[in-house]
């Protein structure tokens, strides 16, 4: 009888065996090769897109700070000087704003495209380049 409780015990116990295991593994392994770089390649892309919806919003501050005060912030005053309390005591932006990869807008006014340029030198932080590490302009819209 002890037998027989032996044997039903092992025929009830059912589960993977570790080679069952680690094909499993790297058919995920397999799976997630071919798809990241799909995702890393979107994330990038939205980066972009976010850093030229923030250009866009720095814009409109820009021209809102041009009719109150006739003219635009020149370039050693910066972006900042959307977020500090003027003469009129009106601040255009909340903060200071950052590009999707954490770093500082260029700004120059007057501006070589325009009245005023607004530039982000993408994911390499460095003037130039080419794909997600090329210069972000608001000229480019």
């Amino acid at each position: 009888m002890i037998q027989e409780m032996n044997m039903n015990k092992g025929e009830q116990e059912k589960g993977f065996t570790l080679l069952e295991i680690m094909v499993v593994l790297v058919i995920i392994g397999v799976l997630a090769a071919m798809v990241a770089p799909r995702f890393i390649e979107r994330a990038d892309e939205a980066k972009v897109e976010a850093t030229r919806a923030q250009m866009q919003n720095i814009g409109q501050a820009m021209k809102l700070y041009r009719l109150q005060n006739g003219h635009y912030p020149s370039s050693s005053e910066g972006i900042q000087a959307l977020v500090t309390a003027g003469k009129n005591g009106k601040r255009y932006l909340d903060s200071l704003p950052k590009d999707a990869w954490g770093n500082a807008f260029v700004y120059l006014a007057p501006g070589v495209h325009g009245d005023f340029d607004i530039l982000s030198y993408g994911a390499d932080a460095k003037a130039g380049g080419s794909g997600f590490d090329a210069d972000i302009g608001n000229w480019d819209e």
